[in-house]
């Protein structure tokens, strides 16, 4: 019997509940998207764990860039604060004045974790037909990076619906579209190489 990661829901619930309400009050519809994407996310992972068991570093590295992402978009920042654009925001702000900004580091962060979630699907299905541990070969990292680099794009491509339902977003254009796909590759790499160091290939259970 597999153990439902309540424990994880229930923080994710805590924070996406205040999270709708001030995306309401503010009347910022490019959240209320985000915010749509977000519940059909949570849907998916709690199926994809109930399948392979997914380690609480990747359930609790999923809430926590889901923690960063709304509160980058919902919470204001300091007139004083560096910012790129003109929405003052956590996503606008420059932590390095026009070379790294919160919205670098969340998407490097948010990916990183996404690869570790792909490897972990990937070692799963192979230790259910193998019955053999599966150890992060440079081979099978590769493919957990390019499925990471992968669900990358598909949240650009998310990013582009957005601009298109919503007047106006925070998104940004085609340079800053080139940065998230930097920032994207940078976690992927930093995950595969943390995976490779620490992940002694410990088989995972069998999926049922």
């Amino acid at each position: 019997m597999r153990r439902f990661p309540w424990p994880v829901v229930g923080f994710t619930l805590l924070y996406l509940a205040p999270a709708i309400v001030v995306a309401i009050r503010t009347g910022n519809g490019e959240f209320l998207f985000y915010i749509a994407v977000m519940a059909v996310l949570l849907s998916v992972m709690i199926v994809v764990h109930r399948r392979v068991q997914l380690s609480g570093w990747a359930l609790w590295g999923l809430s926590v860039w889901g923690l960063l992402h709304m509160a980058g978009g919902l919470l204001p920042v300091p007139e004083s604060w560096p910012i790129n654009g003109t929405k003052r925001v956590l996503y606008s702000w420059w932590l390095i004045p026009e070379r790294l900004k919160y919205d670098h580091v969340v998407h490097a962060f948010g990916f990183g974790v996404t690869t570790l979630v792909c490897w972990e699907g990937l070692r799963s299905i192979i230790a259910s037909f193998t019955g053999q541990r599966v150890r992060p070969s440079l081979g099978m990292l590769t493919l957990a990076a390019a499925a990471g680099m992968g669900f990358g794009a598909l949240n650009e491509v998310i990013e582009f619906v957005a601009t298109l339902l919503v007047p106006e977003t925070n998104v940004g254009g085609y340079i800053n579209t080139g940065w998230d796909l930097v920032s994207n590759l940078a976690g992927c790499a930093i995950a595969v190489v943390a995976i490779r160091l620490f992940d002694r290939g410990v088989p995972a259970e069998s999926p049922h």
